[in-house]
């Protein structure tokens, strides 16, 4: 290896025919979050394998008769909901001092769920608030017209706010060296953004534009991977949870799976079962396991007597 190759490598300089994708408002933001959960957020998790068959069948007669959009994702926020009614230390915020090893666990009044959606290929997460306090119909029809909201949102402009609200958030702190920092990268250098000018005009927020607080954390999130891809198998084993967030919920697809059982003349017999791969990720900060137990219990409930779905 010559000197300049040496060097090239050293300083992960892309070669020759490398394609270099530089990120946008959005990525930087997304990088900045994840990178600060992976390193600060002591997560633990567990793969829960949810027979829904019964469930299935009830969403299936519901979303039939029901004169509104319904949709999977929805049926799930208000079982997200329910779940977080029986363990309500889930739906809340972390304020944790490093340096100090101290911090304090703040439970949400209102369960506010942001649920990550595939806008043009880029994932933004919408915050359904509230939930906690609307029926189905209700939970649907917001859902629906955050989603649509999104679509005509100038996204560039409002992550460009958001970041605008949290570097002024640095420097009332006195995060100073990271602020500038931030500014920086933005506007010089190989990492500069791209599409900047302009997003300081004032341009007024209307009905057909989400608001910043609709694409801030909520109190949990819920992520389905599964509408990205009805045919995935298999399980999502690690979500990262979203900071100040202290859970995540984390769907793969609905699957049929073959089980075998002993009926009840004891012969061992075959059943097809519908079953969705769920991982909930919680930080360990809350106190343990235990915290989570409530929440899983509740969730077997309703999908072993799903009919509760026709009354919200």
């Amino acid at each position: 290896m010559g000197f300049k190759e040496y060097i090239t490598k050293a300083l992960n300089n892309p070669e020759p025919g490398d394609k270099i994708e530089y990120y946008n408002l959005k990525k930087r933001v997304t990088g900045n979050v994840l990178s600060n959960a992976q390193r600060t957020i002591p997560a633990g998790g567990y793969n829960y394998e949810a027979d829904i068959t019964k469930f299935w069948e009830e969403f299936q007669k519901l979303k039939e008769n029901c004169d509104y959009k319904l949709t999977f994702n929805t049926i799930m926020l208000r079982v997200l909901a329910e779940g977080l009614k029986a363990a309500p230390r889930l739906n809340a915020h972390m304020d944790y001092k490093f340096n100090a090893s101290c911090g304090r666990l703040i439970i949400k009044k209102h369960i506010d769920v942001a649920v990550p959606m595939l806008i043009n290929g880029e994932t933004f997460p919408i915050k359904i608030r509230n939930l906690e306090e609307r029926n189905l119909r209700e939970t649907a029809e917001e859902f629906e017209r955050l989603t649509k909201t999104l679509e005509t949102t100038d996204v560039d402009r409002l992550l460009f706010d958001i970041i605008l609200q949290r570097l002024i958030g640095f420097v009332l702190k006195g995060k100073l060296a990271s602020t500038a920092a931030q500014v920086a990268t933005g506007y010089l250098g190989k990492y500069k953004v791209a599409k900047i000018s302009g997003l300081f005009e004032h341009v007024p927020h209307d009905e057909t534009s989400l608001q910043i607080d609709d694409l801030n954390e909520g109190s949990v999130c819920l992520t389905n991977l599964g509408s990205l891809y009805k045919g995935l198998n298999g399980n999502v084993t690690y979500a990262p949870i979203l900071y100040p967030q202290v859970f995540i919920m984390a769907m793969g697809a609905v699957q049929d799976r073959d089980y075998a059982f002993r009926n009840e003349e004891g012969i061992v017999d075959i059943a097809t079962k519908k079953i969705l791969p769920i991982n909930v990720m919680f930080d360990h900060r809350l106190g343990g396991f235990n915290d989570v137990i409530p929440f899983i219990k509740r969730l077997d409930e309703i999908f072993a007597n799903p009919e509760c779905i026709h009354e919200w």
